[in-house]
């Protein structure tokens, strides 16, 4: 399939030169890793036509979020699904099934490409259990403590935990769960999760939704696992000064005190990923019961 480039040489992140063709050159080559991740499920994604610069000098502006794909004049090969809306009515989105995919979205100015934790297959019943760990701070030794003290508890009640920083200022951890449960179950479960985490560390960690509650502390977000929430896609570009990317790693590597949530951007992972591969490459293979995992956890 053909798309064509409009404007390949607008400056899309002034700070570092990156241009709109550099960031669909981007999406084309990572799709190889990243595709198998999104794939069957529905997109959202952040989109900045002028580039992220919002200073009249680097001719940018603010972005906006866009999940109707029904109106951008998208191509016949573009696979789209219509998702119903809780208020009623039904939004279309785009899908993600081959590299042009994501030019195509690129070329419309998308940056940031988020999915939902449910596939097209069954919209109704998640297949990941996502934990948003977002410091008040830029502290990343708490993020740290915390995502593997997720890592742990998820691991003692027969989830296989996986984690990823988001190129913003924080980490996701992610367990793939059997397909099975409606997405309040999966809601509920990660609050019994996140309460879990905080009441261990109340000093740094707490489940507060209101920031004023929150007192400093990190926030375990949980509300990615409801239905039409969804979670930044693994290899997504972010809108950030330096084109920092969100980049599945080990465990190990998050040990390491060098890692930094921003530390990987649209210019360097693609070398990690030849010389390393990716790290959540066959996650869908260790999905587990989601209700044997929630009768252990009530055990506890």
């Amino acid at each position: 399939m053909k798309v064509d480039v409009t404007h390949p040489d607008r400056l899309v992140f002034p700070e570092v030169g990156i241009t709109k063709g550099d960031v669909i050159d981007y999406y084309r080559h990572v799709a190889r890793w990243m595709l198998p991740l999104i794939k069957e499920r529905p997109l959202t994604v952040q989109r900045f036509p002028r580039g992220i610069g919002t200073s009249a000098a680097h001719g940018g502006g603010k972005g906006f979020v866009q999940q109707d794909i029904s109106r951008s004049g998208a191509p016949g090969w573009l696979r789209r699904i219509e998702v119903p809306r809780l208020s009623g009515g039904s939004v279309e989105h785009a899908v993600a099934d081959r590299p042009e995919a994501l030019a195509w979205l690129a070329n419309q100015g998308a940056i940031a490409v988020h999915m939902w934790t449910a596939r097209c297959t069954d919209l109704t019943h998640p297949d990941l259990v996502v934990f948003d760990l977002d410091p008040a701070q830029d502290d990343f030794g708490v993020v740290r403590d915390t995502a593997l003290a997720a890592r742990d508890l998820l691991s003692i009640i027969g989830l296989r935990p996986y984690v990823q920083v988001t190129g913003s200022r924080g980490v996701h951890v992610v367990a793939p769960i059997k397909t099975g449960p409606a997405f309040d179950e999966v809601r509920d479960f990660a609050r019994g999760i996140g309460e879990r985490l905080a009441h261990d560390d109340a000093t740094h960690r707490t489940v507060a939704v209101r920031k004023a509650d929150r007192r400093g502390r990190l926030y375990i977000d949980v509300m990615r696992n409801g239905y039409a929430q969804t979670t930044v896609a693994p290899y997504s570009v972010r809108a950030r000064p330096n084109a920092s990317v969100a980049a599945p790693i080990t465990w190990e590597e998050l040990g390491d005190d060098r890692m930094r949530p921003d530390g990987f951007t649209l210019l360097t992972i693609l070398g990690r990923l030849a010389d390393r591969g990716d790290p959540w490459s066959g996650m869908r293979r260790h999905a587990a019961s989601f209700g044997a995992a929630s009768r252990r956890l009530a055990g506890l």
